[in-house]
């Protein structure tokens, strides 16, 4: 356990460090981890697009599959990283060791179950999130391993997230960073040496994310964490629960209809052929990658934001907002500007067909000229979830995800077919803008009576 000298310590790292290097120390490891992951995604997409058109849309597929087990395991994980950190603030560390330790060994079991239904249940599944007869095949070799894995890849994604809500994000990206090397040499090996197919992507990366769970598992049993996992306290812990995933609802909400938005675009991009259907899941690869960037920041906001609201510290939480935000407004529109001239070229890296190009290359365009407007919503829906204003962080996180983007895709679908499929996000982004933006000023107005 970690003497009161060094809780200490942590404690006035995170409330009295200038808030602009603080985040900035957090958010860095986490960019790196973000990116890195996305580029062991965008590996899988690379190396499966040399298999094939089919095998390409494959993965757009398995995507909505894995943003299941996103779902799940980012709702256990940033509820409990929201609580611990709020208590850690307030200097809570018993309550902390409970969450922590019921988020992750319920993940585990959620996980298990996941993979048994999903084996038991595949084509039907895969065919509901958008497959067509010839993806088919590739997909249920993909989504085979990434089934077998489940139980592991949930319980990373709950120990990722302590770490970086307890500031520890350089530990946190050791675990992400390893895995996510490790999947794109093993894409490499498998597909291209041992010439495995599809299945060597799913094997690469089920292996990766045995080693992630790994090193992120052995940072707390070598006590490099305030928050501890205890099968003991595991019957205390249950009760908890409860206010875990209320906490963590924000991010079920987002993951869970990212995952339905995904099969809704799929079906509605599969309508005009496997071509339609990989150019869209390379645009949402790359956009995802740049959005990375952006994420990567938000998340290294999100442990200041949560520890100084239980600190009480509430001017260091609107300091840390703006900051976040106008970082994220820089960094993404550099990045959108750089896209918008290299669009093409960045489509046909993933797949050297000329209608893929062409339907892909339109679609990222039209993304990157709306990334301008994420900064915000970004920043607003990691606020609220970090401070525990669960129902207004749920609201404004299924916005992007589903509840703007689905009825905007079948409007402009239905309106103006192919070129309705590849705008509908970001006309979505544009939307969730101009929603976010009342809550933000509303919260803030309110904050020097608070104070």
């Amino acid at each position: 356990m970690e003497s009161a000298n060094s809780l200490d310590k942590h404690y006035k790292f995170m409330t009295e460090t200038p808030v602009g290097r603080l985040i900035i120390k957090l958010g860095i490891p986490t960019t790196i981890s973000m990116l890195v992951t996305n580029i062991y995604n965008m590996a899988d997409t690379y190396f499966v697009g040399t298999l094939g058109t089919s095998a390409s849309g494959a993965v757009g597929v398995v995507f909505g599959l894995m943003a299941v087990i996103q779902a799940i395991g980012f709702m256990l994980g940033h509820g409990a990283g929201s609580i611990i950190s709020r208590k850690l603030g307030a200097k809570d560390t018993e309550t902390a060791t409970l969450v922590a330790s019921a988020s992750f060994f319920t993940s585990l079991c959620a996980g298990l179950v996941i993979t048994l239904v999903g084996l038991l249940f595949s084509t039907p599944f895969l065919k509901l999130l958008g497959s067509t007869s010839t993806i088919l095949p590739f997909a249920k070799d993909y989504a085979f391993w990434i089934l077998l894995s489940a139980p592991v890849t949930m319980a990373s994604f709950v120990l990722n997230n302590i770490l970086r809500y307890e500031g520890k994000a350089a530990l946190a990206m050791i675990g992400l960073t390893t895995g996510g090397v490790l999947n794109i040499f093993g894409d490499f090996l498998l597909i291209r040496i041992f010439d495995l197919g599809i299945h060597g992507a799913g094997i690469s990366t089920a292996v990766s994310q045995f080693f992630s769970f790994c090193i992120l598992l052995s940072m707390f049993l070598r006590n490099k964490t305030q928050s501890k996992l205890s099968v003991k306290v595991l019957k205390n812990g249950l009760p908890q629960l409860k206010n875990i995933c209320a906490t963590g609802l924000p991010s079920l909400m987002r993951q869970g209809l990212s995952s339905v938005s995904t099969m809704m675009l799929n079906n509605a991009a599969g309508i005009y052929g496997d071509a339609a259907v990989a150019g869209m899941t390379i645009v949402n690869r790359i956009c995802f990658f740049i959005f990375a960037v952006g994420l990567g920041i938000g998340q290294g906001f999100q442990p200041v934001c949560s520890f100084n609201y239980g600190a009480k510290k509430y001017k260091r939480v609107k300091k840390g907002f703006f900051f976040t935000w106008g970082v994220g407004e820089l960094l993404l529109s550099i990045l959108a500007v750089i896209g918008l001239f290299m669009s093409d070229h960045l489509v046909g890296i993933f797949r050297d067909d000329p209608l893929v190009i062409e339907i892909g290359s339109f679609a990222l365009k039209a993304q990157l000229v709306a990334l301008f407007f994420q900064p915000l919503s970004i920043c607003c829906n990691m606020m609220f979830q970090s401070i525990g204003k669960n129902k207004i962080a749920t609201f404004l996180s299924a916005l992007r995800s589903g509840l703007v983007f689905i009825p905007v895709l079948i409007v402009l679908s239905n309106a103006f077919g192919l070129i309705g499929v590849q705008v509908s996000q970001a006309v979505t982004d544009v939307i969730t803008f101009f929603i976010s933006m009342p809550f933000m000023l509303s919260f803030f107005s309110g904050f020097k009576e608070e104070n």
